[in-house]
């Protein structure tokens, strides 16, 4: 059985979130999904006892326990018949049992009260038997499926002083990290935007200011509302808040998360903070190492190459949440979710995603930056400027807008900026890769400093999003693998890292 989750469009407001209509799950609306793994397709652990050797080790037990009054009879000399002897401990024994099954049960969550908002109260009332629980729904992940595009805002918040973190009042700070994510059934991407915090925005009645300051100063529906706005009217189906404790707790939770630090990195503790110290080269990183490695920043860089590594991190996340271990931890990471997550996602919702999520091929998970550039005459020397000429094709593809007008960058690809890194640990294929591109008719092609990490296989980094650009660099060269992330040379519109297949 599957179930498509539908989405309105500019739901932003926890209290726009339509309720589950259960009247609306039908089984003739339902479908099963090609190549769909269900519950039972699982194989279930051989028992370790046959059901032959439980009936024996059953009847034992029986007769043991059995023999109990008879002993107790026998040791302590009772004058008593020995039928009363036997029921009194039938009766203390099902007592002892009662306080047991009270006590789990005091202390067993109550999935079905913290997940229930007023709104699913309104709707239940004798169709409550119905929804099934979150510990089932898990169970369930594949039924769930999206039936059309949808777009979410992911802030990451830093938690404001003096409040508990996890409460309401916690994600009323300013927003630390923020991504438009575009989900597409139709050709089943996922698409990130990364949105510079340092982005200039006009918020009503405040004037020009950061994009960071938009949830500060009126919460999610304001910063959805700048967000659409300077993305041509983009629908935002639905928004999620992460607290910064929410990224340190959901890494460690997973096990921790394998990135390459292309620099060492060092983070002074502060107001009772530990200091965390990253070296360069292939790390795990924790919970609180991770957090380090998102939030860093060089100064005098903006925010750009911070930009960087929290796309090298997501994909790194993305790869970690992929893994089949991952799967039986997701109760657990619904409870990371509860706390330290802020968002007007329904569970089943939820599910959708992590379902779309587990089944995205790795071509098909695309990053790129809102395009923009840095103004020498600005106040602040940091202030991203957003610059959308011939963005057509990345309004598209991201948010799913078409801007009557707007032209599309149509520059052929041989005109295009082309940064050239080596990875192969060969100094001389700098020069001779640079002198290849020429000779092709390439007119904008340079070195950048190497890459400290050894590549077997080169890579093509298309920095702008259009993966189209990259497949006719592979054609030209005849290898590569292609990679859709703001991960290269800033300046560049392409960034071939060499590796050691390039001859």
């Amino acid at each position: 059985m599957i179930k498509q989750i539908q989405w309105t469009d500019n739901q932003v407001t926890p209290q726009q979130v339509p309720a589950l209509d259960i009247d609306e799950v039908r089984p003739q609306q339902l479908q099963k999904a090609e190549n769909q793994v269900t519950p039972q397709e699982v194989p279930a652990p051989e028992p370790e006892i046959q059901p032959k050797q439980q009936a024996n080790v059953s009847r034992g037990v029986v007769e043991s326990v059995s023999e109990i009054p008879n002993q107790l009879y026998e040791r302590l000399g009772l004058t008593m018949p020995r039928w009363l002897l036997w029921i009194l401990t039938v009766v203390l024994g099902i007592i002892l049992s009662g306080l047991l099954v009270s006590t789990l049960a005091l202390w067993t969550p109550l999935w079905s009260n913290l997940d229930q908002t007023d709104e699913d109260a309104g709707v239940a009332g004798k169709e409550q038997q119905k929804i099934p629980l979150p510990g089932e729904l898990w169970g369930k992940i594949s039924e769930y499926q999206l039936s059309r595009p949808m777009n979410i805002l992911i802030m990451g918040i830093e938690p404001v002083k003096g409040t508990v973190d996890g409460s309401p009042e916690s994600f009323a700070g300013k927003s630390d990290t923020m991504l438009m994510v575009r989900l597409n059934p139709s050709d089943k991407s996922i698409k990130v935007l990364s949105i510079p915090r340092d982005t200039m925005i006009a918020i009503p009645e405040k004037g020009l200011t950061k994009v960071s300051d938009a949830n500060a100063q009126g919460g999610p529906v304001l910063a959805a509302r700048v967000v659409s706005r300077t993305l041509s009217n983009a629908p935002i189906d639905r928004y999620i808040r992460i607290s910064t404790s929410g990224l340190r707790q959901l890494v460690d939770q997973l096990g921790g998360v394998e990135v390459f630090v292309p620099q060492s990195m060092a983070y002074e503790g502060t107001s009772g903070r530990r200091s965390v110290n990253l070296v360069s080269g292939w790390q795990t990183l924790n919970g609180e190492q991770a957090e380090l490695f998102a939030r860093f920043r060089e100064p005098g860089m903006g925010d750009l190459p911070r930009v960087q590594r929290q796309q090298a991190l997501m994909k790194a996340l993305q790869e970690r949440l992929n893994s089949p271990t991952v799967l039986p931890r997701l109760p657990q990471l619904t409870r990371i979710m509860r706390k330290y997550f802020d968002t007007n996602l329904k569970i089943e919702e939820m599910m959708a995603l992590v379902n779309f999520s587990l089944n995205l091929e790795r071509d098909n998970f695309q990053m790129t930056v809102l395009p923009g550039t840095f103004s020498r005459f600005s106040q602040d020397p940091n202030n991203y400027w957003l610059n959308m000429t011939g963005q057509q094709s990345l309004l598209n593809d991201y948010v799913g807008v078409n801007v009557p007008g707007l032209k599309q960058d149509l520059r052929p690809v041989p005109s295009l900026k082309i940064a050239i890194q080596n990875a192969s640990n060969q100094p001389q294929l700098t020069e001779k890769v640079i002198k290849y591109f020429k000779q092709k008719g390439f007119t904008n092609v340079y070195a950048v400093p190497d890459w400290p990490d050894t590549q077997r296989q080169t890579q093509i980094i298309v920095q702008k999003g259009k993966r189209e650009v990259g497949a006719d660099l592979q054609k030209i060269v005849g290898l590569g693998q292609i990679e859709v992330a703001a991960t290269g040379d800033l300046g560049s519109d392409v960034t071939i890292r060499i590796g050691k297949d390039w001859k």
